[in-house]
Parts: structure tokens; sequence; C-alpha cells
């Protein structure tokens, strides 16, 4: 190997070792920034039944049922099937 050989290989290995220690510390910080203390105060706000991913519980009900009548099972959410989805 010549000089120049291993003066590349030695750029590349920084470079990679730069991108890497990048790559690492945006993760970290990424990971963190999601991380929040909730207050005892602040935690009735996030109880409201607005926040829910569904709050109208008829609606749930229907959503359910139709999805109950494709399956043609009850409690198969996990898994997708056929059915004719009549009554």
């Amino acid at each position: 190997m010549s000089i120049n050989t291993n003066f590349n290989h030695t750029i590349w290995l920084l470079k990679m070792l730069f991108k890497s220690k990048l790559l690492l510390i945006c993760f970290f910080l990424f990971t963190v920034s999601g991380c929040a203390g909730v207050q005892p105060w602040e935690r009735d706000l996030l109880a409201d039944p607005a926040m829910a991913l569904v709050s109208d519980p008829l609606e749930v009900g229907i959503d359910e049922h139709i999805y109950f009548s494709k399956e043609g099972s009850s409690g198969g959410r996990g898994f997708s099937g056929g059915g004719c989805g009549c009554n």
C-alpha cells in the first residue's frame, strides 16, 4: 500500500466516525426531546374526553360492528379476514 492509499483510508475512516457520531447525537436529541414531564395539575387536560382517539362512543360502536361483520367473528381485530359483510 502506498502512503496516498493509507491517507485516503484514514480520511475515509475519520469521515465515517464523524457521521456515526453525528447520527448518534441526532438520535439522542430526538429521543430525549420526546420526554416531557407532566405536572399533577396538568393531567386533567390530558384526560379530557376530547383528547381520546375517537371521542364519540357511537362512532366506535358502529365501526366495531362493521369490522366484526366483515371479519365474520368477534374479537379478531388483529387479523384481516374475509366475510361477506352481511348480518
